[in-house]
């Protein structure tokens, strides 16, 4: 099949131009017209000058597109290098390897306590921690674990997100101080009589901090797997009612409530399962005016991997969590504390302005592009990837960009065409929104810089690839 593949391409190179050139931008888009999808496309090359567009200065919804801005301004804001501390103190003393007082947690913002950047294994800070609380003489803790909140505001979400959202690992709470990307991970097996119930375990350690009202049945094997999960609004409570056919194993990782209490209540069960002994109670606080640093003894700490490695993950992965857990980092930083997503737009928006960007038709909710209410231009999207050519941290920025048909949410895409491995950009999608930026290199040599937007389709998603990825080939032949 991949050789046959290769073999059209090799006979569509070989045709007459006046053949390949016959179609044009807009009959690509009329035949794209019964999807019911608004359009807007913006082409231009490395020099800024836009050689072809439809509809480019109409608003559209950009989706997760909106990352391209957001993790842009980071870089510019923080720089590459920035690295997150998360520190652990003690106000109390130690007598025979106990301490008598509080634990409080410091958190600084670091979306990455989980096992994503340490080989999976997901107790890798807490492991770092414990040995250094050991290293310290502490054994036991007579007080409660506290979490120190005060980095960001206590605003969890972004204006514009939809509740329905909020169950699952995509619309998790946004807290200084976070665990396991603020989700925990829930497996299903099948494995019972029909009409039995599944059998459920999650990580960490079935832990109690989460209920799960299992009302799911297992049905016949040539049934279709029926989803049926949501979270209770406000609590750490989630109904169960899939049906699942027999052997079927689901994986799914639900948000928590109140993450800072997470953290700290999966950090308890973890030191006692090492041996620690614990009275806490999880309290939290928001603030530090309780615990003044002149009394506090800084016991443990964890410093993260470069900000560079997590836009990549970011951009690549399109993770909403971490979005915005850097927008809210980025506005603590240059604002100051407490950080927030209204000042963390607002230094993005600065940063657009900064870069020449008309900011007067870029409309921002949150980070991540998963608000209602976002909106933008193909035009900009595009004039920005010219312009942030000349940033000096764009080698960063166009590294956290999907290689088509290699990785992150393009890696299943463009396969068998001149686009694979050749474009390089970011994917968006939110109910009725596709859209889809970045770079490639044409047949002649040139590079061409896109922005793609379908808003407002009804139906599946793969129509619009489809339609995307055929005018990406036509101005790879075109230019």
């Amino acid at each position: 099949m991949t050789l046959l593949i290769r073999s059209f391409w090799v006979f569509l190179l070989l045709l007459p131009a006046d053949f390949l050139l016959a179609q044009n931008l807009e009959s690509i888009l009329k035949k794209g017209e019964s999807t019911g999808a608004f359009w807007s496309v913006s082409v231009r090359d490395v020099n800024g000058v836009q050689i072809e567009e439809y509809q480019s200065n109409h608003l559209i919804i950009p989706a997760s597109n909106q990352k391209l801005f957001t993790t842009a301004a980071v870089l510019d804001g923080l720089g590459g290098d920035y690295r997150y501390t998360t520190r652990v103190l003690a106000d109390g003393a130690i007598r025979d390897s106990i301490l008598i007082g509080d634990l409080i947690i410091r958190g600084s913002g670091d979306p990455s306590i989980s096992g994503i950047f340490y080989d999976d294994e997901r107790e890798f800070v807490f492991t770092s921690l414990a040995k250094q609380l050991q290293k310290s003489g502490i054994r036991g803790i007579q007080g409660n674990i506290v979490a120190d909140v005060s980095f960001f505001d206590d605003q969890p979400f972004p204006k514009g997100w939809d509740w329905e959202d909020l169950s699952f690992y995509y619309g998790v709470e946004i807290n200084p101080l976070s665990f396991n990307n603020n989700a925990v991970d829930l497996t299903v097996i099948a494995d019972g009589p029909i009409g039995g119930k599944p059998i459920i375990s999650w990580w960490p350690y079935n832990t109690d901090y989460v209920t799960f009202h299992n009302r799911q049945h297992i049905v016949e094997k040539h049934r279709k797997y029926d989803e049926d999960y949501l979270k209770y609004l406000g609590k750490n409570e989630y109904h169960l009612g899939s049906d699942l056919p027999q052997g079927y194993v689901e994986e799914e990782a639900f948000a928590v409530s109140e993450a800072h209490q997470y953290f700290i209540h999966s950090f308890d069960l973890f030191l006692k399962k090492n041996g620690f002994r614990t009275t806490s109670t999880f309290d939290a606080i928001l603030s530090t005016q309780e615990y003044s640093d002149k009394n506090l003894t800084e016991v443990a700490s964890h410093t993260s991997v470069p900000l560079s490695e997590m836009v990549i993950w970011a951009n690549k992965e399109s993770d909403n969590f971490y979005t915005e857990m850097l927008l809210k980092t980025l506005a603590a930083e240059r604002q100051g504390l407490p950080g927030s997503f209204d000042a963390g737009i607002k230094e993005v928006r600065r940063f657009l302005g900064e870069l020449g960007i008309d900011t007067t038709y870029v409309n921002m909710r949150d980070g991540s592009g998963m608000a209602s209410g976002n909106f933008t231009k193909t035009s900009i999207l595009s004039d920005f990837l010219v312009k942030i050519q000349q940033h000096s941290e764009f080698p960063t920025f166009f590294k956290s960009l999907s290689v088509a048909g290699i990785d992150g949410t393009i890696a299943h895409r463009m396969k068998g065409t001149p686009l694979y491995r050749n474009f390089r950009g970011k994917s968006g999608y939110v109910a009725g929104v596709r859209t889809l930026g970045g770079f490639f290199e044409t047949a002649s040599g040139d590079t061409l810089i896109v922005s793609l937007a379908a808003n407002n389709f009804i139906g599946k998603v793969r129509p619009i690839d489809a339609i995307h990825e055929e005018i990406l080939q036509y101005l790879y032949q075109s230019y």
